[in-house]
């Protein structure tokens, strides 16, 4: 051992301290400290290697001391000098966790090598804590390098997704914000994180989305629109422990090709309608010309329901927004045996063309039934159109 290892003794003035003191000497530096206000000082002051406390010290119990000291400097190793060692001694040693014990006869050799055994056994533990703080300190800049990958790829992701996003707290101030939601409603990111997100968004349509309160009305979809004409559409989610989702997409272009569809439905059944009147005139010219036998009648009154059914077809491309909506309004009461005795009448050439047969089994009590007549006169039409086809 270095001769600069200090060895700190915390005995009352006694022979056995003298004793100590002359034989440490010879490989350690010495301190003596005579009372328990001095040994606070000189460990607070000094870096002692070991310390070596009586049993008995300053009127007060040397185990106390040193429990209370490992409390303070758990790898500072320190024996005990006792006048009698005893069982119960042994037991405290180890319950405290002392490093050894030295008690009478005591020879100047014997005294030194306690010593030192006690300080080979506080390095080698030394030793094995530094290992362990370094393996384990290696282990967490591992952990720590991988989160801050993962967080770096999180950013990356956040801010390069195309969707707004807006993160917020439980009392709705601004945690995280991408810059997608930033050029989407015109806002510094610098200087908007911490903020209540009702000081710095100035949208009506997205302010009265941002008060709702009700959990019941959040996972909704609700339209904004913006001065310049762009149109998004945003949801507002709560997300547990953390707070509340702000996600928007920008669907200008969708509600554009909407609007372009709609122009184009409108256009071309306005097309369709022109000459469908001409033909439903020209019918109306045909019964005023002449007397028609029952074949002339018959045919007459096929172009005329096809005419009838090819305009109400038009009606419904004209209200196919609100039937893609999810809205079909139009019911009424209408007989099934009326709707599929018409197929079965406009199908007739293809079921002779085929040579089938067809019969109908109509209960003569089947009550009439409130549905679109237009939209079950389409279903029949497939079904029946499909059974001739592949039949």
């Amino acid at each position: 051992m270095a001769k600069s290892d200090l060895i700190l003794l915390a005995l009352d003035e006694s022979p056995v301290l003298n004793l100590m003191d002359r034989a440490l000497r010879v490989k350690y530096q010495t301190a003596i400290s005579k009372d328990t206000k001095s040994l606070s000082r000189l460990l607070q002051e000094n870096n002692p290697a070991l310390l070596l406390v009586g049993e008995q010290f300053d009127g007060h119990d040397g185990m106390k001391i040193t429990k209370e000291l490992l409390e303070r400097f758990p790898t500072l190793p320190i024996m005990v000098y006792t006048e009698k060692a005893t069982p119960e001694l042994f037991k405290n040693i180890f319950r405290v966790g002392i490093s050894g014990y030295l008690a009478p006869p005591l020879r100047t050799d014997e005294i030194v090598d306690a010593v030192e055994s006690s300080l080979r056994n506080a390095s080698r533990i030394g030793d094995w804590l530094r290992r362990e703080v370094k393996r384990t300190t290696a282990s967490l800049k591992r952990k720590a390098q991988i989160s801050d990958a993962e967080r770096a790829r999180l950013e990356s992701v956040f801010n390069n997704i195309h969707d707004s996003v807006m993160i917020l707290d439980d009392e709705k101030k601004i945690m995280l914000i991408n810059p997608a939601m930033c050029r989407m409603l015109g806002l510094n990111p610098k200087t908007v994180a911490g903020k209540p997100v009702m000081d710095v968004v100035t949208h009506p349509d997205l302010i009265a989305l941002l008060a709702r309160k009700n959990d019941s009305e959040l996972l909704q979809y609700y339209e904004v629109s913006f001065p310049d004409g762009r149109v998004g559409n945003a949801q507002f989610s709560a997300i547990q422990d953390v707070g509340f989702a702000v996600t928007m997409q920008d669907i200008t272009y969708l509600k554009e090709m909407d609007r372009a569809r709609s122009d184009f439905v409108h256009t071309v059944s306005h097309d369709l309608r022109s000459p469908l009147t001409s033909v439903i005139g020209y019918t109306e010219l045909v019964e005023r010309a002449g007397e028609l036998n029952e074949n002339q009648r018959d045919f007459l009154k096929r172009i005329q329901d096809s005419v009838q059914h090819i305009t109400s077809l038009i009606n419904d491309l004209l209200d196919l927004g609100s039937v893609e909506a999810g809205f079909d309004t139009r019911r009424e009461y209408v007989q099934l045996e009326a709707i599929l005795r018409y197929t079965l009448d406009m199908l007739q050439g293809q079921i002779k063309t085929k040579r089938l047969k067809v019969q109908t089994h109509i209960a003569p009590s089947l009550p009439a039934i409130r549905a679109n007549p237009i939209r079950l006169r389409q279903l029949l039409d497939n079904v029946v159109g499909n059974a001739i086809k592949y039949s």
